[in-house]
């Protein structure tokens, strides 16, 4: 299987299932001499993990992280890291009907024609417990970049379905994140978001949202040109998150209703620093950071189990009718959280490297 690795000069290879023994990641293109135990990386992975409330999925897992390799008394050597994260909460019995079956919008079919062979115990590899490694490497990244630069990155859920939060992202409490259970920076629409999800469990039944993200103090320079421009390796991180289905990047597809005029993001002297009026731009101009905050929005789908009562098709092409099974989130939107926050600080660390080099090379 190829496209288990991502990044250029900080590298990620994601392993594991969601069934097997462990999961894991090897981090390769982590500099020496930085400060690192599992007590930096397992704060991230408790924001991911299962069974964390009454609104996500009952599996039970600590996912208590594991340096394997690569640091030496709590400092990184500059050699590959390994990060293991032990399964221990399976329940392998509940796919035993769905073997003989495609359930809807999930990989079983897609898998089945394009491998021969699929693992049907939580899906595995397809199963989004994998991105618990993403979630552990991307805490590496995110201590790289706060150390080198100061950068600041927070997620949060903007809605659930028809609930929207209206805040600007300029006004937004980062500070009231972690206050509620579905991670909504407004108390009281996050109380609303909670009892719309539970509705939604209590009917056997699943809700799509989008998560916003903010990264501040990211310097200029960051991203190519052409084809590797920060917005799109952005994107392409964003949407190789499990149940993703959208990205966008500043005013995104509400700019089409604009014009160039009101569009445009002026530039001004702020103090001898070049900032914008406004940030209609997210942040990024020709595929490059301009300094200014840098916000996207990622769409995700319902979560496609569900115990009601579905249609679908058996191995033998015959129709067929099941009910979902197995310990499964109702919105996958308060979890996928830290994933986009890691994803995030895998892209940013990985360009950061690389703007690094370039300008090495030119101050030789």
């Amino acid at each position: 299987m190829a496209g288990d690795s991502f990044g250029t000069l900080f590298k990620i290879s994601n392993w594991g299932e969601s069934h097997g023994k462990g999961i894991g990641v090897v981090v390769e293109g982590c500099p020496a001499g930085l400060k690192l135990t599992e007590e930096d990386i397992q704060p991230y992975l408790d924001k991911r993990r299962p069974g964390q409330s009454s609104i996500t999925t009952r599996r039970d897992e600590a996912d208590a992280v594991e340096i394997m390799s690569g640091t030496v008394d709590g400092i990184t050597t500059g050699t590959p890291l390994t990060l293991f994260i032990r399964n221990k909460d399976q329940k392998s019995k509940d796919y035993s009907e769905m073997a003989k079956l495609y359930r809807p919008s999930h990989a079983d079919y897609t898998y089945q024609q394009k491998y021969g062979i699929r693992d049907v115990a939580g899906g595995g590899r397809s199963s989004a417990r994998v991105t618990a490694g993403h979630v552990a490497a991307g805490a590496v990244a995110r201590k790289v970049l706060t150390q080198a630069l100061g950068v600041d990155i927070f997620g949060y859920v903007k809605s659930v379905q028809d609930l929207e939060l209206q805040t600007p992202p300029e006004d937004v409490n980062s500070d009231l994140i972690e206050t509620n259970l579905v991670r909504c920076p407004e108390p009281e629409l996050a109380e609303k978001m909670v009892k719309k999800i539970e509705a939604a469990r209590k009917a056997g039944d699943s809700l799509g949202g989008v998560v916003e993200c903010q990264l501040r103090k990211v310097p200029v320079g960051l991203g190519e040109p052409v084809f590797d421009k920060l917005e799109a390796d952005l994107a392409k991180a964003m949407l190789s998150i499990n149940a993703s289905k959208g990205f966008e990047i500043g005013s995104g597809f509400a700019g089409t209703l604009m014009q160039g005029s009101t569009h445009n993001d002026v530039f001004f002297d702020d103090n001898g620093s070049v900032i914008t009026k406004t940030n209609y731009s997210g942040g990024v101009q020709g595929g490059i950071s301009n300094g200014m905050p840098i916000v996207f929005r990622v769409a995700f789908k319902p979560t496609p189990t569900i115990i009601r009562e579905q249609e679908t098709v058996n191995l033998e092409g015959k129709d067929v009718v099941f009910h979902g099974r197995g310990r499964h989130d109702p919105c996958v939107l308060p979890r996928a959280v830290p994933i986009v926050e890691a994803m995030a600080a895998l892209v940013l660390c990985d360009h950061f490297l690389r703007f690094r080099a370039y300008k090495n090379l030119f101050d030789l």
